[in-house]
C-alpha cells in the first residue's frame, strides 16, 4: 500500500477514449500517482499506454494483478463491462475508481454491494460534475433558498450525437443514450445535494429524432463502428421525493439548440438560483459559467471561478488518496450508483422502454 510519500499505484484496465482524452494526461504529470499495470483488448492502445507509461506492465486479464502491488484499478471499459469487471478486481480485494455510470441494472448494483462486502475493498465512482467550481458555487447558495421545492436539471447539445454504430449506441453495451450518458451526472448532482431522499412518483419520455441524422454527431467522440443504433438521444422526465422536493430532468445529445448548455435551477421558499454553464468537453459550449440568485424581485450575481475546460477532472483526481483513506467511504459509492440505476430504469420503464432500446423514434 502507498503511503504519505509513495504514490498511489494504478491500474488502468481499459484505453479507450477516456483513457486517452482524459486520465493518461493526469496521470502522466501527477506525482501522487503511478500506473503500474494497463489492460485493454486492443495491442494499439496498449502500445500507445506502455510508451507513455514506461513502469507499466501488459494486463492480459485483471486476474494478472496482484492485491500487494495495486492500490487501485481504473475501471474505464465500455460500460456493459463496468460492474462485472469491478466486481471481479473488489472480491479479490482491490479497490476500484469506475467510470461513470457504474452499474446499468439494479441487479448489476446489488452484485457490486455484495463484492465491495465481501471482498474488504472499496468503489469509488465518477462523478467529476461534482467537482466543477460552478457546482461548488452553486451548493454554497442552497442554504439561502429556504425549504427546496423545485429542482430543474437539464444538458443539452446542439450537436453531440456519440458516432452512431459504436458501443456508445448500442444499448446491450452503453445500457442506454443521452439519459445514461448525462442524466447520471444530474442525477448524482440533483439527489445528493438533498440527502437522497427516496423517489416516489416518476413519469419519463425518451425520442430518437436525432441519433443517425447527418450533422449532430459530436466532434469530440471517436467515429462509430458498424453496429445498429438502438437508444435514446433525448431523455425528459419528472419525479418527486419523499420530502416532497419536485424535480425536472432533461438530457439530449442532439437538439436544435445553437449550442450546448448545462442549467441547474434551484427553486426555494426564500429563493432561487440558477446555474447556466457546459458541463463535459464540448468544444461547442456557452460562454463560461453564470450564477444567479434572485429573491423578491431582486437579482444577485454570484461570481464564479473561470477554470479551464474540464478542471474538474483533476480536482476528482487529486481528491482520490483522501478517498481511499476515509473510513467512511466503503459503501458510499455504490449506495449511491443503486439510486441512480433505480431511478434511470424506473425512467425507461415509464417511457416504455424497460431497457434502452429499440426507442421509438
Amino acid at each position: 500500500m502507498s503511503t504519505a510519500t509513495q504514490p498511489i499505484r494504478v491500474a488502468m484496465i481499459g484505453l479507450g477514449w477516456v483513457f486517452t482524452d482524459i486520465w493518461a494526461p493526469m496521470l502522466a504529470d501527477h506525482p501522487g500517482f503511478e500506473v503500474i499495470g494497463v489492460l485493454d483488448p486492443d495491442p494499439a492502445a496498449v502500445a500507445r499506454a506502455t510508451e507513455l507509461f514506461a513502469a507499466a506492465r501488459t494486463l492480459s486479464t485483471v486476474d494478472d494483478l496482484d492485491p500487494a502491488e495495486v492500490d487501485l484499478a481504473v475501471v474505464a471499459t465500455p460500460n456493459h463491462l463496468h460492474a462485472s469487471t469491478a466486481a471481479t478486481l473488489l472480491r479479490r480485494g482491490i479497490a476500484v475508481f469506475v467510470e461513470k455510470p457504474v452499474c446499468l441494472t439494479s441487479a448489476q448494483g446489488a452484485e457490486l454491494v455484495e463484492a465491495e462486502r465481501a471482498g474488504g475493498a472499496r468503489v469509488l465512482a465518477g462523478t467529476s460534475a461534482w467537482h466543477r467550481a460552478d457546482v461548488k458555487a452553486l451548493r454554497a447558495q442552497l442554504d439561502q433558498l429556504g425549504p427546496l421545492r423545485t429542482v430543474d436539471l437539464a444538458w443539452i447539445r446542439a450537436r453531440g450525437v456519440p458516432g452512431a454504430g459504436g458501443w456508445l449506441t448500442s444499448g446491450d453495451q452503453a445500457g442506454g443514450g443521452a439519459l445514461f450518458d448525462l442524466g447520471w451526472h444530474l442525477i448524482t448532482i440533483g439527489l445528493r445535494m438533498i440527502g437522497w431522499p427516496p423517489v416516489t412518483d416518476v413519469v419519463g419520455s425518451v425520442s430518437a429524432d436525432f441519433v443517425g441524422r447527418n450533422g449532430f454527431e459530436s466532434g469530440w467522440h471517436p467515429a462509430g463502428g458498424t453496429g445498429g443504433v438502438d437508444v435514446e438521444d433525448t431523455a425528459q422526465a419528472s419525479f418527486r421525493t419523499e420530502t416532497g422536493v419536485f424535480f425536472t430532468l432533461s438530457t439530449a445529445w442532439a437538439s436544435h439548440a445553437e449550442a450546448d448548455h448545462t442549467r441547474i435551477t434551484l427553486e426555494g421558499a426564500d429563493g432561487r438560483a440558477e446555474l447556466l454553464c457546459t458541463f463535459g468537453l464540448s468544444p461547442n459550449r456557452t460562454g463560461g459559467s453564470s450564477l444567479r440568485v434572485l429573491r423578491a424581485g431582486r437579482t444577485e450575481q454570484i461570481e464564479v471561478p473561470d477554470e479551464p475546460v474540464g478542471a474538474e477532472y483533476r480536482r476528482q483526481l487529486d481528491l482520490l488518496p483522501t478517498l481511499l483513506a476515509d473510513p467512511n467511504q466503503p459503501g458510499a459509492a455504490t449506495a449511491e450508483s443503486v439510486r441512480i440505476v433505480d431511478l434511470i430504469e424506473r425512467i425507461y420503464a415509464s417511457a416504455g422502454a424497460v431497457t434502452a432500446g429499440p426507442v421509438p423514434g
